[in-house]
């Protein structure tokens, strides 16, 4: 009797391991006569519990080894010699596996790997489990599972001295450590960069949590924090109710606190997040969002409040919020589908005051918090079809700087546009277009701005509506002294327009392209005469009737000559001159129209060959024009390119839109205000994938002097050198017509230089290499003076710097699998518009422990704040 060894390559039966062992047992060498029937029982018992769940009695069994060794003393049967266990979906490796008959116990020594149906890997020394591989004790358990998370494959390590796995749900790790972080592959020894020691840790698969008791933190070795009791969510998790990280503030008027955010998973589709911060100045600042996933869209809503202990630490109205005890915040955004081509949303933000989210550093992505902070409000319905395009809008703007007075802020609604593409009919052919636009706007005050005297600093024409008697500012609309960039009242406009135009390439090679367009527009002006209306802007309409309208047809052509030259190793260089000429009639009622939505005009290569240079509808390009220009370029075959075009434009006949200024004098000192054009061009070149070139110049059309000029360098040095960097450069003459009398000239520069493979170090600077007279205290001085005191005092002027540092910012970090460390140190000023010398210096720290949380701090070094409120240094 004793030990029967077998040579077996493999062996697949239907059935648990207990079926192969005893069915091998019982041909092999005639055990025990009762040793079937109990296996026989055994199995059916467990049929009978298991059934209908994975990995009973339906699946197969795949035992792979040297030998199998039945010892019929023992009553048990073993694999040995690189035995590999296949049962469902779980897989068991190990030098030896021995299977006790009369335990039902399964034993696997040296290099024992256990992966089971999530894909995590168990390995360990010796490991005692159930034949059906999901329960048992395990000695020098280490489990490494793979994860996706932010999109990218992660890893979690478990390991402990012994662990006990219960029915494949919950394992308990005696003395266990837990770490997203890989070992160092030199120094495997060596402790992870941060891991969890804890007396328990309890991984429980059906709650998909994990349980630490008694544990530390420590980093790079070193416990830093004990925590007794805490649980993080499986990290296979992406939602789950409990506490997230902690954030702290520490300013001069809201003092020290802690926000504590509390996660509440209440359903797969929809969850809650409140968040109270405790401030040790001003109270308690409450923070909750709604947000919810429904089976056609989403949407979510976050409200904040706090009634303020000290509203004293605040600037009294109309410069800050020191006369409210309550301030607070509403923001929602959704988007729905109502169909395969349309949808609808909204994302829209109301606050109690203009300061409130600034003071509060409560941040949302539809604010602009760079130079000029507003929040835009819009809701939204967008259509699409295969060429068609609808799409309608409603906009709010909510003035968030110091000197926006809300009353000359716009409610635009409705925008509608309509855009739609067809082939043309037989026998014209090519494409037609039509295009339409509605747009109805309201507000209560018009908008003025002086254009500035020669060597005069000028702000904003008002601060919350009220001008400056101590400055030149814009109080009655004066045409060449003053620009309207908003009228009050109501303003309506709905424009049509359909074009038509073909290609044609002749046996030449020669493009010619002729097309034409019909445009129509109708306004409505409804000025409001009463309250902050200027009767100077009113009469710029005619009084017998508020409706005007314009026509403006146009047909034109465009010739291209493209010469190719295939130069072998010099690549394929392409010559093309380019000539456009449009005939339409004058534009009409020039000046004497609103301009709402075309006052950002800029004359560059982009906008040379546009049929229509200005930006928006309420504008339309009339006269005879020709516009010319060539383009050369160069398609090398290892990547190279390199794209150069130079051009102008010529007004032949009729009156030149760009030189009658409107009520915001847009088209003046442009470039085209004259019967030939400013010369623009453009240069770019891309040696390679790597780095990229671009600069564009528009030089005066008698002197050639310098008019306008932007250039751009982005370069990635890898392999060779790990930086990466880019350089702006940027130059504006004046344009004292528009409003701007001296030259504009800024240099921006960021660089980020990764040291080694994890730590890096990154920077940015704007240069202002403009020569502006700097306000310095204005705020503190002559705007408190003249809302506190009529009386006032002049401000003091001072010239700055030619290399002025108009923000910077310095930071380093460390990144690996595991984990993400960044400080960065940033210099702004508070306020660009009021020019003031006062700059916003913060630190930044961030630390992120993948699968745990993150933390963010963020501490304010400056001392004195007046433009956004705040009173006094506290």
């Amino acid at each position: 009797m004793g030990r029967v060894v077998r040579k077996a390559a493999g062996a697949a039966v239907t059935g648990s391991l207990t079926v192969l062992l005893a069915a091998a047992v019982t041909v092999g060498a005639g055990g025990p006569a009762h040793a079937q029937g109990t296996l026989n029982d055994r199995l059916a018992a467990r049929s009978a519990k298991n059934q209908g769940k994975p990995g009973s009695g339906d699946e197969r069994l795949l035992v792979e080894a040297k030998e199998l060794v039945y010892d019929n003393d023992r009553n048990t049967v073993s694999a040995v010699g690189n035995a590999e266990l296949h049962y469902g979906p779980r897989t068991l490796l190990a030098d030896r596996v021995r299977y006790d008959r009369n335990t039902g116990r399964v034993f696997a020594e040296g290099n024992v790997r256990l992966t089971d149906e999530t894909g995590a890997v168990v390995t360990g020394d010796r490991m005692e489990l159930t034949d059906d591989f999901k329960s048992g004790f395990i000695d020098s358990l280490r489990i490494q599972q793979t994860i996706e998370q932010r999109g990218r494959p992660a890893r979690v390590r478990f390991s402990a001295p012994r662990a006990e796995r219960i029915e494949g749900e919950t394992t308990t790790f005696e003395y266990g450590t837990y770490t997203a972080c890989e070992p160092c592959k030199d120094h495997p020894e060596r402790p992870p960069l941060w891991q969890v020691k804890a007396a328990r840790i309890i991984h429980n698969n059906e709650e998909r949590r994990i349980y630490y008791e008694d544990s530390y933190l420590e980093v790079a070795g070193i416990p830093i924090a004990y925590l007794p009791y805490f649980y993080s969510p499986d990290p296979t998790v992406r939602r789950d109710t409990g506490f997230l990280a902690p954030h702290f503030v520490s300013s001069n008027v809201l003092g020290y606190g802690i926000g504590t955010p509390f996660f509440w998973n209440i359903a797969p589709d929809y969850d809650l997040t409140v968040e109270p911060t405790f401030l040790s100045k001003q109270g308690v600042l409450g923070q909750a969002e709604w947000r919810q996933r429904l089976a056609n869209g989403f949407y979510n809503v976050r409200v904040s409040g706090i009634f303020q202990s000290t509203p004293s630490a605040f600037l009294p109205g109309p410069l800050g919020s020191g006369d409210r005890d309550f301030r607070g915040s509403i923001e929602s955004a959704g988007q729905f589908y109502l169909g395969q081509n349309w949808r609808a949303g909204w994302d829209v933000v109301g606050v109690t005051d203009k300061w409130f989210l600034d003071n509060y550093r409560i941040r949302n992505q539809t604010i602009s918090t760079d130079y000029f902070r507003e929040a835009v409000s819009t809701a939204y319905l967008i259509g699409q079809g295969d060429r068609s395009w609808f799409e309608a809008r409603g906009y709010y703007f909510k003035g968030l700087s110091t000197y926006d007075w809300q009353k000359q802020q716009p409610i635009v609604a409705p925008v509608i546009d309509y855009d739609k593409r067809r082939d043309g009919p037989d026998p014209i052919g090519g494409e037609v277009r039509f295009q339409a636009n509605f747009t109805h706007l309201t507000r209560d005050a018009t908008q003025y701005t002086q254009i500035p005297r020669t060597g005069t600093y000028l702000l904003s024409p008002s601060v919350n509506g009220i001008s400056f008697p101590l400055y030149s500012t814009c109080s009655v609309f004066e045409r060449g002294q003053c620009l309207v960039s908003g009228l009050a009242g109501d303003t309506t406009r709905a424009t049509a327009q359909v074009s038509w135009r073909r290609t044609f390439t002749d046996e030449f090679g020669q493009r010619w392209q002729p097309f034409a367009y019909l445009r129509g527009d109708a306004f409505f002006v409804n000025p409001n005469t009463t309250g902050y209306q200027n009767p100077e802007v009113t009469n710029l309409f005619s009084p017998e009737s508020n409706f005007s309208g314009r026509v403006m047809p146009a047909v034109g052509l465009e010739y291209r000559y493209p010469f190719v030259a295939d130069m072998g190793p010099l690549g394929v260089h392409t010559v093309s001159p380019i000539v456009q000429v449009i005939a339409r009639p004058s534009e009409t009622h020039i000046g004497r129209l609103p301009n709402e939505d075309a006052q950002s005009l800029v004359f560059d290569d982009t906008s040379l060959f546009e049929w229509d240079k200005f930006s928006g509808y309420d504008r339309v390009e009339g006269g005879v024009r020709a516009n010319l220009g060539a383009e050369y370029s160069i398609t090398g075959r290892n990547g190279f390119y390199m794209n150069a075009m130079f051009g102008e434009s010529i007004a032949l006949a009729g009156v030149n839109s760009f030189r009658r200024g409107d009520i915001a004098n847009v088209g003046r000192d442009s470039g085209l205000e004259t019967t030939r054009s400013d010369f623009v061009s453009r240069f770019q070149v891309s040696p390679n994938q790597n780095i990229s070139f671009i600069t564009r110049a528009r030089f005066d059309n008698a002197t050639f002097a310098l008019k306008r000029f932007e250039s751009g360098i982005t370069a990635k040095f890898a392999p060779f050198l790990p930086l990466e960097t880019s350089l702006i450069y940027a130059r504006y003459e004046a344009q004292p017509e528009l409003g701007y009398d001296r030259r504009r000239e800024g240099l921006q520069a960021s660089a980020l230089y990764n040291i080694t493979p994890n730590w890096f170090v990154t920077g940015s600077v704007l240069f202002d290499l403009s020569h502006y007279l700097q306000v310095r205290e204005f705020y503190a001085t002559a705007a408190q003076a003249y809302f506190l005191n009529p009386v006032g005092t002049a401000p003091t002027y001072d010239k700055a710097d030619k290399f002025y540092v108009s923000s910077s910012g310095l930071g380093f970090g460390y990144r690996d699998e595991c984990t993400t460390i960044s400080l960065n140190y940033l210099s702004s000023p508070i306020e660009t518009a009021s020019g003031l010398r006062e700059r916003n210096r913060t630190f930044l720290l961030r630390i992120e422990l993948r699968t745990l949380g993150e933390a963010n701090f963020r501490q304010n070094l400056s001392t004195t704040t007046t433009a956004d409120g705040i009173a006094t240094a506290r």
